[in-house]
């Protein structure tokens, strides 16, 4: 059996991305983890220091995703396309993305710094590949690496909206095609 922190933080990374944080109670995560109060408290000073953990979590595993699409590959736009066809469950959301969502996440810096910071990470990552992508010569030089990394983040975190929206895993997956056809269109 995993240790009890790690219990506890992979209890709240589900019921987060599950239920969201004004939803997601201590003796909900306890139950989840199948540990006790006092447990919880030995390993974090409470509810939001534990859901930084956990969203810490959720958004490393993402990053791991991402790197191992980012890096496969030999060309820039073969890289962005295995990102953007990275296996997901639409109609789940995103781990990370769904919690920005949440009122309470939002208006908590210590909550919504993990987000934030993955966020971040993402857009310059997926701008270092299109710049590579520019100064290689695969992708026309008046590429906007910075604002076309905004466009791929956006259309992940919109599909995921439509494909919720409209129950129908297809509108995440229109998303992503048609962003995979703007980016075709940046050939050199």
């Amino acid at each position: 059996m995993k240790p009890t922190k790690d219990r506890l933080v992979e209890a709240a990374a589900e019921l987060l991305w599950e239920r969201g944080y004004a939803a997601t109670s201590p003796a909900l995560i306890q139950r989840r983890s199948r540990a006790g109060q006092g447990s919880m408290y030995h390993h974090f000073s409470g509810k939001a220091d534990l859901a930084v953990a956990a969203i810490r979590r959720s958004a490393g595993r993402l990053r791991l995703a991402a790197e191992a699409a980012l890096d496969s590959g030999t060309t820039a736009l073969e890289r962005l396309g295995a990102y953007l066809d990275t296996e997901r469950n639409p109609l789940a959301g995103c781990r990370v993305g769904r919690l920005v969502q949440d009122p309470d996440v939002v208006a908590d810096d210590q909550l919504r710094s993990p987000a934030g910071e993955f966020f971040t990470w993402l857009r310059q990552r997926i701008a270092g590949v299109l710049a590579e992508g520019v100064r290689d010569g695969e992708l026309r030089p008046d590429t906007d690496p910075e604002a076309t990394a905004s466009l791929v983040v956006a259309t992940i975190q919109g599909g995921y909206v439509l494909a919720r929206a409209q129950q129908d895993q297809a509108a995440f997956r229109q998303a992503t095609e048609a962003a995979k056809s703007a980016l075709d269109r940046l050939r050199a």
